[in-house]
């Protein structure tokens, strides 16, 4: 046998959790490759014999040392090596909500940081290219009027200005 690893042959299950707590979202700042340097939600692949659920709060607890409570599965995607490269990773990506029980905030294993960050400043974060999907479907962007002239300014607004 080589002493290379061998690539696994199928996709690797993988959890996150989404905490939010008064319009603020749990972020982790990766301490490892791929994407060091670059915020995400906590999460993690799943071990061997574990339910999903369970490897959401360890992955939580692991990253911030926060305990939570895991509810409802609220994003799917996955993280694929670029079309036409040879496969270097193939990760299926479930997320789920999540609330605080216990614990104290506090980087932990494979993170350089965890902070609450109001979800409507975090795309101005270096971001994990998946955290953008799961951002388009916690607050989605507003959706503009482009016949009105009044360039990008969301539909809301425009309402509430012309009252």
């Amino acid at each position: 046998m080589s002493s290379r690893a061998r690539k696994p042959q199928h996709p690797r299950p993988a959890v996150g959790v989404v905490v939010i707590e008064r319009d603020r979202l749990l972020l982790i700042q990766r301490a490892h490759d791929p994407y060091r340097g670059h915020w995400a939600v906590p999460g993690g692949k799943v071990e061997w014999g574990e339910s999903l659920a369970v490897a959401a709060a360890r992955e939580a607890e692991e990253e911030t040392g926060l305990i939570v409570a895991v509810g409802d599965v609220c994003w799917v995607g996955e993280t694929l090596s670029p079309r036409g490269a040879v496969p270097a990773h193939h990760n299926v990506l479930i997320d789920f909500n999540a609330t605080v029980v216990g614990g104290t905030l506090a980087p932990g294993s494979d993170a350089d940081d965890a902070v609450f960050v109001p979800i409507v400043e975090a795309r101005q974060l270096p971001l994990t290219p998946t955290m953008h999907e799961l951002l388009d479907t916690l607050d989605p962007p507003p959706t503009y009027d482009a016949v009105s002239g009044r360039g990008r300014v969301p539909l809301q607004r425009q309402f509430k200005e012309n009252a």
